[in-house]
């Protein structure tokens, strides 16, 4: 069954994965029958941005599925992505004007390419009235995308060498999957945001007016995450973390390292920063809630034909502007319903046998790019 139970807001999750499994911006609720959660977009008040859903850990290459039903409607987009704390990313997108449509794309350390888009078609019923499969299986040389288990798009890392740098400009380094609907058509977007979603977001439609919200229902997260490379560095099984700035495959090390942070003032380089103080508080009280970090992927995501991505002020979308945070690694597979998403008891290869899984995990704040050891997040063998 699908839940809120361990669902955590993202002013209060300190990277513990034992303490919940996604975290979120936004509102989340409880579907009437409780096999579904919905993500809600109003005009007004928390959810005013949209909603996201994060995992709190990471997959570093893996077969990832989500059964969903989108919203509708101009100017508003739900997303199934898997985004880097680099900003590489990879996505499932669909706009509220095209209900027949998923968009595929990806994006490498947050580079825009317009040509990395590409349609494909959903049949049947329409992405808002009916439950349909999206998967996106990434392995280190490939990437396909599939709807209702057909495979409708191939993308090979070996056709993304980028002759400038002379570098694969494909996604390659640990990801949180993310579930948002979020205002692609808000005012406050550049017009090829606007555009690209369907125009300004309409609030006197039939779902707002109906519910008081726009709203996507996901009912259910598969994730079988895949062995870490074979020439990945390895002096742990808990942590994933930066060892060059370039953040590319090469630079992640897979450590012991812990992950969890004191408080949301915390980082990388200060895991153990606390709220100051003051005469006649308490230890640990936030007095300075403006100094709070933003928890990484909270920030929008969307190919604007101006060349701005998606939710430029909305912390309901689906890219990320903040660095590290929570990973899954390891091979074998999990498959619950949202609220239910374990990365635990996870396979240890072909053999089949099962090992424990490791509960430990840590968001960092501000850029990767300020220390060399940030962490990317958590891992589970």
């Amino acid at each position: 069954m699908t839940s809120l139970d361990n669902i955590q807001a993202n002013t209060k999750y300190l990277g513990d994965p034992s303490k919940a499994d996604w975290v979120s911006s936004g509102t989340p609720l409880q579907s009437p029958d409780k096999d579904s959660v919905i993500l809600t977009l109003s005009e007004d008040g928390e959810s005013s941005s949209g909603t996201l859903l994060a995992s709190t850990t990471y997959v570093w290459y893996g077969k990832i599925t989500a059964q969903l039903k989108t919203s509708r409607g101009q100017g508003v987009v739900s997303a199934f992505i898997l985004l880097g704390d680099n900003k590489d990313e990879i996505d499932f997108e669909f706009v509220g004007t095209d209900l027949q449509t998923a968009q595929s794309n990806f994006y490498f350390q947050g580079i825009t390419d317009y040509m990395n888009s590409k349609n494909l078609s959903v049949s049947g019923d329409d992405t808002f009235s009916d439950y349909h499969t999206y998967e996106i299986d990434w392995k280190p040389d490939q990437i396909t995308w599939a709807v209702d288990g057909t495979t409708q798009r191939t993308l090979k890392k070996s056709d993304t060498m980028n002759k400038t740098d002379n570098q694969y400009h494909y996604p390659q380094t640990p990801s949180r999957v993310q579930l948002s609907l979020w205002p692609a058509g808000s005012s406050k977007n550049g017009k090829g945001t606007v555009d690209w979603s369907g125009g300004l977001i309409n609030w006197s439609q039939q779902d707002p007016q109906q519910n008081g919200y726009y709203y996507a229902m996901f009912k259910e997260v598969d994730i079988e995450c895949y062995d870490p490379p074979s020439e990945a560095k390895k002096s742990g099984d808990k942590s994933y973390v930066w060892t060059n700035t370039n953040a590319m495959e090469s630079d992640v090390s897979i450590t012991d390292n812990d992950t969890v942070l004191k408080s949301l003032l915390g980082s990388g380089e200060d895991m153990d920063k606390d709220y100051p103080n003051p005469s006649g508080t308490k230890s640990g009280s936030p007095q300075q809630t403006s100094e709070v970090a933003t928890i990484p992927g909270l920030t929008g995501a969307g190919p604007g034909t101006d060349g701005s991505r998606g939710g430029d002020s909305g912390s309901g979308g689906s890219g990320g502007d903040s660095g590290g945070s929570q990973t899954s690694g390891g091979s074998g597979a999990t498959s619950t319903g949202i609220g239910g998403f374990s990365q635990g008891d996870s396979g240890s290869g072909s053999s089949g046998t099962k090992s424990d899984a490791v509960k430990v995990e840590r968001v960092v704040a501000g850029s990767m790019f300020a220390a060399l050891m940030a962490f990317i997040g958590m891992m589970i063998l």
